[in-house]
């Protein structure tokens, strides 16, 4: 199944850090903007962080929350936030349940070797939690202006 702009996006609840769950049907009535990245504390994945960070008030003010996912602990996601002064949910999805149901499960290849990792893709879920925009392998330069001028426009 693949997910397309105008489809209802998947509802999942999740570990979070500080010892927490999110649930996306916990913000009905809001705009989320649910990130994938690959991994903690890596250069790209820091970057995108930080920038969704930084523009967070510009994303309140355009009444949405931001959410990032990756199959990282928990535990790891709070040392992530530390680090990093991260204002946003960090969600857990160890078992690859919800990267799977947003299509962020696919085959990478590196140095001609292919394996399974998480897509770097963002979703705009609109408050009645239909998804609005969708970014596949997404390159961090730019994005989160891209994805904020989505959310405004919304």
């Amino acid at each position: 199944m693949s997910l397309s702009t105008g489809d209802k996006a998947p509802d999942f609840t999740l570990p979070s850090d500080g010892n927490g769950t999110v649930s996306l049907s916990a913000f009905k009535g809001q705009k989320v903007i649910l990130y994938f990245y690959p991994k903690d504390d890596t250069p790209g994945c820091t970057k995108e962080a930080c920038g969704f960070r930084d523009a967070l008030p510009d994303f309140s003010g355009a009444g949405a929350v931001v959410i990032g996912v990756s199959k990282d602990s928990a535990a790891k996601h709070d040392k992530f936030k530390a680090k990093y002064e991260l204002p946003f949910t960090l969600a857990a999805d160890i078992d690859g349940k919800v990267v799977e149901a947003y299509d962020s499960w696919v085959e990478k290849s590196l140095y001609g070797k292919k394996y399974m990792g998480i897509d770097r893709a963002t979703f705009l879920i609109d408050g009645a939690g239909v998804i609005r925009g969708i970014w596949h392998k997404v390159k961090v330069d730019g994005h989160v202006a891209d994805v904020l001028k989505a959310a405004q426009a919304l």
